[in-house]
């Protein structure tokens, strides 16, 4: 997988937290966002669904019992 090199903010009081601590933050960021990307498909899948719920469909109940005979 390709990477992309970006940067972001960071309070300084946090980020030297961090550090003393032993986080990697660039490790963290990228676990943050893809945690974030997650979550905002789950919520657009959550909508679209809602909006677009499933209903009941006889074709497939047709399609077993033809294809029983």
């Amino acid at each position: 997988m390709a990477s992309s090199r970006t940067t972001f903010t960071i309070d300084d009081d946090l980020a030297e937290r961090a550090r003393e601590l032993g986080i990697n933050i660039s490790a963290a960021a990228r676990q943050g966002v893809a945690d974030a990307v997650r979550a905002a498909l789950a919520r657009s899948d959550r909508e679209a669904y809602q909006q677009h719920p499933e209903r009941p469909d006889s074709f497939w109940s047709d399609a077993e019992a033809w294809g029983k005979e």
